[in-house]
């Protein structure tokens, strides 16, 4: 009776012996990433898993698995791929190479690793390696926008039993996540805010004008845009919560959007529904304020706290 190493399936070496391939039971969010565009890849040029398994001289269980990110795929094997499925773009191929040689390297949050859930994590990193995102948000100010006492006035009411070092580290972890507003080619901000969020007093008058004033001042960046969405807009009634449309540098990566909920957390990378989400959040923009009359409205909302 053949014994196989949990997590391991069964191949055949060329001198006949059986033996375990190791399955990626917990792939990072870049592996996946990887594996999601290899497989678009194919199927962008019509391929059938055979034909790329002719290209790598391999089974085709081993493309299944790679397209699955139970495995990781090696360098030179990546690039035959590309080959065959006509990347010929330096740029493109050099950012998937990337992907293939970091898919198992955790970032600065891994630091926070007992603190952070995975979903939450797998989102960080998403957002650490895109070149845009697109935010309506409907309650709050977005994460990477937050100050630290409105970040730790919404941890306090988001989780009522958080001890005061949960929510310091809650809160310097999203102070950390805004590096990435202002690394060399920094991350690009469309945000959509909801009108209410301007009237909410989290953490009291002071924090909440506090805050208001960073959302001005963080306009003025050139990579930052907020526009608010006013009460009355017909619109409203097609939200349900916030939403972040993430994009990545090369074309090749499909968008990923992320859908956060107090009880729930959802990832959807499918091309048709993201188009939904990304036709949604073209309406919201519409319906918004222009940049500059957004402003004066944040402006005006904190006099009126």
């Amino acid at each position: 009776m053949l014994s196989v190493p949990d997590g391991g399936r069964l191949t055949a070496h060329r001198s006949g012996e059986v033996a375990a391939v190791p399955v990626n039971k917990n792939p990072t969010v870049r592996q996946r990433r990887l594996a999601r565009t290899l497989k678009e890849l194919r199927t962008g040029a019509d391929l059938t898993i055979a034909q790329s398994a002719r290209q790598l001289a391999c089974a085709e269980s081993k493309i299944s698995r790679i397209e699955a990110a139970q495995s990781g795929v090696r360098l030179v094997d990546l690039r035959l791929l590309l080959d065959l499925y006509g990347v010929a773009d330096p740029a493109a191929r050099s950012r998937l190479e990337a992907l293939s040689r970091e898919g198992r390297l955790r970032g600065w949050w891994d630091r926070y690793s007992d603190t952070l859930s995975p979903l939450y994590a797998d989102f960080i990193a998403l957002e650490s390696d895109a070149s845009d995102m697109y935010s309506i948000q409907t309650f709050l100010v977005p994460g990477l926008l937050q100050t630290e006492d409105y970040t730790r006035a919404v941890v306090r009411a988001q989780i009522e039993d958080a001890g005061a070092e949960q929510v310091e580290r809650l809160t310097k972890v999203r102070q950390e996540r805004r590096a990435v507003l202002m690394r060399e080619a920094p991350l690009r901000m469309w945000v959509v805010l909801s009108e209410s969020v301007l009237k909410h007093r989290i953490g009291g008058r002071a924090v909440m004008q506090e805050q208001l004033d960073f959302l001005v001042a963080s306009a003025e960046q050139p990579n930052i845009n907020i526009q608010v969405l006013p009460e009355e807009s017909d619109v409203h009634a097609a939200l349900f919560g916030p939403v972040a449309i993430l994009s990545f540098p090369e074309a090749t990566e499909t968008d990923v959007v992320y859908v956060d909920s107090l009880l729930s957390t959802l990832y959807i990378e499918e091309p048709e529904e993201v188009f939904k989400y990304t036709n949604l959040f073209r309406r919201a923009l519409a319906e918004s304020l222009p940049r500059t009359e957004s402003v004066a409205l944040i402006e005006r909302a904190k006099d009126k706290i």
